[in-house]
């Protein structure tokens, strides 16, 4: 199964070696494909190095078992996630047009309410959600 990696992911996957970056290790041996896109991998490399410059070691790491793409995803139709906020938009198109099967996100303001739906055959999935869903 491919998924997609939101910057909060990689973010708290990168800043601990802790409950995150086990999960992702997990997924990574059972077989998934973890995915990202600059879009993505570049929040996520500011946020580290305004709060936590020293993981940076950690993060290019952990980079090495994703499948890291540059490029752009095109425009996310206002339609298919109605309430979603501009800045995350990306984030969603990434997901559906890197062929994932799941988005995997912490942020609960913004996803919540799409959690457990499915949109143009991507799951949104918490961490926990993707963790208690049989897989």
């Amino acid at each position: 199964m491919r998924v997609f990696l939101d910057a909060n992911i990689l973010f708290s996957a990168a800043k601990s070696s802790g409950a995150m970056r086990v999960f992702l290790a997990a997924l990574k041996s059972s077989g998934h494909t973890l995915v990202a896109d600059g879009y993505v991998v570049g929040e996520a490399r500011r946020n580290l190095e305004a709060k936590f410059p020293a993981a940076m070691g950690d993060f290019e790491k952990l980079l090495e078992d994703v499948e890291a793409s540059a490029k752009a995803s095109g425009p996310l139709r206002a339609d298919l996630a109605p309430g979603l906020p501009e800045k995350d938009r990306p984030v969603l198109a990434a997901a559906i047009q890197h062929r994932c099967q799941i988005l995997l996100t912490g942020d609960k303001t913004h996803f919540g309410s799409f959690y457990g739906q499915t949109i143009e055959g991507v799951e949104i999935h918490s961490p926990a959600s993707f963790a208690g869903r049989d897989v």
